[in-house]
């Protein structure tokens, strides 16, 4: 860690901070999450635990005159044994809403994952130090966007000027739900996740509950979704109910019903934009659960399975297209009553035509270029026009 005797060390506070829905002391700093204290205690599971606290859409917001901005973190990554390492976290660094610098920390703690028998084991690792020198002279607004894919715990801001809270820019807030996918598996940085790039080009202020592996229609997560303030929300379900082999299409409608109920509770007549999974060929007609196909591990690549079989459809198993059809005849029942309940096909982001020109590389997830091409999607779709969030966006 750099203590250099001119930088001013500002304690990192909660008025410092979007994206969070909450703060935990620990013993090195703050370490923000996703979900809330409370709905983390309702379920102890490994797999929602590391994805609530990677802090997809999180950033530090703030006024300063300040040329350096320094920030010392402790992160946890994820390997998973006998894998290709995953990239590291990058931490993007936005001036007055435009890119200015990207890097990230060293050191840290390594949670190492044994995918054959679901055991883990943490590493422990030092504090490291990311800083951006240089930034130009004057008065301006600084947001450091931290790294959707490493766990975070923030340690100390340290600035060569005074730092205040930024103004509210009076900006709607846009809360989302949904996968993997939504959190940002394998976007290039955390401001080009496509949730984030949706959200700079309608001009909202971004709370991204993209929870990886963990959009499983839990009542927790409605709650939180409930809780929440927002101008406007979407959920984005279906993939990993395939992939989790979760359900059965008996309790798939019925927890849809609910987990929507729930968040209308909390906002009766907000827009709330449900969007059917995008393409995923494993699983268009296959059910899960998704297997690791480790026969490409020798050339550093890993790769996902259907594990189902196409004759469970009969059975109730669900399968993304069994999912999307469902959807939209429950929102098409639903907004009869609710004219702010809308819905989008999860192919219209992302299709045929684009998997044949930007296949999945591991078979799930997109890679950095259709995380572009499915935020700038969505943005027009929902955003713009006659769009489901056209009276949210600001100019």
């Amino acid at each position: 860690m750099r203590n250099e005797p001119d930088l001013i060390t500002t304690p990192i506070t909660a008025d410092l901070l979007r994206g969070a829905l909450d703060l935990e002391s620990t013993a090195h700093g703050l370490r923000p999450h996703r979900l809330p204290a409370w709905a983390r205690a309702q379920y102890s599971d490994g797999q929602l635990a590391m994805a609530e606290a990677q802090p997809s859409g999180v950033r530090l917001v703030f006024r300063t005159r300040a040329t350096v901005v320094e920030l010392d973190a402790l992160r946890t990554r994820t390997a998973y044994l006998g894998a290709p390492p995953r990239p590291d976290g990058v931490y993007d660094l936005l001036v007055d809403g435009r890119l200015a610098g990207a890097a990230g920390v060293t050191g840290g703690n390594v949670l190492m994952v044994d995918m054959t028998t679901g055991s883990a084991e943490t590493r422990p690792g030092p504090v490291g130090t990311v800083r951006f020198p240089g930034l130009p002279e004057g008065v301006k607004d600084i947001e450091i966007w931290l790294p959707y894919n490493e766990t975070t715990e923030l340690v100390a801001l340290r600035t060569d000027a005074p730092v205040e809270p930024a103004p509210d820019r009076g900006r709607k807030v846009w809360l989302h739900h949904g996968s993997s996918i939504s959190h940002g598996s394998d976007a290039a940085s955390p401001t080009t996740t496509w949730p984030a790039l949706a959200a700079s080009l309608g001009g909202v202020e971004l709370i991204n509950l993209g929870l990886g592996g963990s959009a499983l229609l839990d009542p927790f997560t409605a709650r939180a979704l409930r809780d929440t303030p927002a101008d406007l929300i979407s959920v984005k379900i279906g993939i990993n109910l395939v992939n989790t082999d979760l359900m059965r299409l008996r309790a798939f409608t019925p927890a849809v019903h609910g987990f929507l109920d729930t968040i209308r509770e909390g906002h009766p007549t907000t827009p709330l934009l449900v969007v059917s999974p995008i393409l995923c060929p494993i699983h268009e007609d296959t059910p899960g659960p998704s297997a690791p196909d480790f026969s490409s591990m020798g050339e550093g690549r890993l790769r996902f399975r259907a594990a189902g079989d196409p004759a469970e459809r009969a059975a109730g198993k669900l399968t993304l297209n069994v999912i999307r059809d469902e959807l939209s005849r429950l929102v098409t029942q639903r907004s009869a009553g609710d004219p702010n309940l809308h819905h989008l096909d999860g192919r219209s982001l992302y299709g045929e035509q684009d998997f044949a020109e930007l296949p999945l590389p591991d078979g799930l997830h997109p890679d950095a270029a259709t995380h572009h091409r499915i935020g700038e999607r969505f943005a027009t779709l929902a955003f713009t026009a006659d769009g489901p969030f056209a009276a949210g966006r600001t100019a």
